[in-house]
């Protein structure tokens, strides 16, 4: 199952990766910035509101596995209803969030300039990718894990084909990486509802159907989402400050850390396959109530992310020069990224026991645990920040990030005997969020 889930999961950062190589090839380190600086308010909206489809696959999965077939229904429209809701609040809000970017970060001139109208195009794409979230993590919920990989693999690659065509073919720079993504995330999304209306005709009934609008249940999706908000905010905060630090540097390390850090998204987007493929296993056991189940899915996922995080560890150890020359040809950015690559070298073996446990506890909705220990995270990860950069510079940078990484699998590890007894002993499905 975690197959797909994973080769799903690899096409989204290549989309990154492709906007960076093709603005890399134009010849002007200020590009380089503007879509690193760009691309990472979208990092930090998307991933912010990635509840739509963390919080969706686990309750999918319980309701699943006991059977209740008329919730698993629901579960799709309030996630869709969200998603409109959120998207269009958002777009209505572009520009208090564009000035708030711009006043929290130090660009040149130039950057500013391209990263604003970077930002003004494809701001208009959030409700197609909001929705897209809600729609995939059904899905993973329903064990339905070859539409997502469908969904996913048609809208980057047409968005990689589109960025190739509007930037080389009709010359737009990049507002035509921006309208590529506008056009592909719509493309998607259109895609995805075919899918739906395809998988509700063949679902099986069950379960007494409950209201779109039914106030505890509706409580229940807020308290998760709320949860998986807060958590979000602090990993997506870790990545806008690096961002932002990295542009204090100058232009040339801000282009350097945009690379190397596309090494770290193809990491926690590979890991984080697994990590779906624990929500849904280990989801529909907590439906079942089924302890054991629930210990043998964490085993067996767990066993192939570490599998995969030392094969990770290798190809970036073996070919990380040549991934650093496809993504740029400016000599500049190439050697610096190459002085700082043994970081994402290393980086896999310290991140994957943050992503397995992450599945684990989505799968549990012990999510009010995930936000508490991102929080102690992140302050360590300040802590390290105000220490270590101004003695190392970018490699204080660099270990500020592994040191938030490595905090939240220790502390999740230390509080999984607490969620696996609430599994063993619970006499009934585990629905709260605390």
């Amino acid at each position: 199952m975690a197959g797909p889930i994973v080769l799903a999961n690899i096409s989204v950062p290549l989309l990154g990766a492709v906007d960076t190589a093709v603005v890399g090839h134009i010849g002007e380190v200020h590009y380089m910035g503007a879509v690193a600086i760009g691309a990472m308010l979208f990092n930090f909206i998307y991933h912010l509101f990635n509840c739509l489809r963390m919080g969706t696959t686990g309750p999918t999965a319980q309701a699943r596995g006991a059977g209740d077939h008329g919730e698993v229904r629901m579960m799709l429209a309030r996630a869709l209803l969200l998603a409109a809701v959120v998207g269009a609040t958002l777009v209505a809000l572009q520009l208090p969030i564009l000035a708030l970017a711009f006043w929290a970060i130090e660009a040149s001139p130039q950057v500013e300039r391209y990263a604003r109208e970077y930002f003004l195009i494809r701001v208009w794409a959030l409700p197609a990718v909001l929705g897209t979230y809600a729609i995939i993590g059904w899905m993973y919920g329903l064990r339905n894990v070859r539409t997502p990989l469908v969904i996913l693999l048609f809208t980057n690659g047409t968005n990689i084909v589109l960025d190739l065509l509007f930037v080389f073919g009709f010359g737009m720079g990049v507002a035509g990486v921006a309208v590529a993504s506008l056009v592909a995330e719509y493309a998607g999304l259109a895609v995805g509802l075919f899918y739906v209306r395809r998988t509700l005709r063949t679902l099986p009934a069950g379960g007494a159907a409950s209201p779109l609008f039914d106030p505890a249940r509706l409580r229940r999706m807020v308290a998760i989402n709320g949860d998986i908000v807060l958590r979000t905010l602090c990993v997506v905060s870790v990545v806008a400050i690096f961002m932002a630090k990295s542009a204090e540097l100058g232009d040339l390390p801000l282009a350097a850390n945009q690379v190397l850090y596309l090494f770290l998204v193809f990491t926690s987007f590979g890991l984080d396959g697994f990590a779906h493929a624990a929500e849904t296993i280990l989801g529909e056991a907590v439906g079942r109530r089924d302890a054991a189940g629930f210990r043998q899915g964490r085993r067996r996922v767990f066993l192939w992310a570490g599998v995969v995080g030392l094969l990770t560890m290798l190809v970036y150890a073996l070919f990380g020069t040549a991934i650093i020359a496809l993504m740029t040809s400016i000599p500049e950015v190439r050697a610096a990224a190459a002085e700082y690559l043994w970081w994402p070298v290393l980086i896999p073996l310290v991140s994957v026991w943050a992503y397995m446990y992450d599945g684990v506890y989505l799968a549990a909705t012990r999510t009010r645990i995930m936000r508490n220990t991102v929080v102690v995270a992140f302050v360590g990860y300040l802590a390290v920040l105000h220490l270590a950069m101004p003695l190392f510079g970018n490699a204080g940078l660099w270990a500020a990030v592994a040191t938030f990484l490595g905090v939240r699998g220790v502390l999740l590890h230390l509080y999984l005997p607490r969620v696996v007894a609430a599994v063993s002993g619970t006499t009934r499905p585990v629905l709260p969020s605390n």
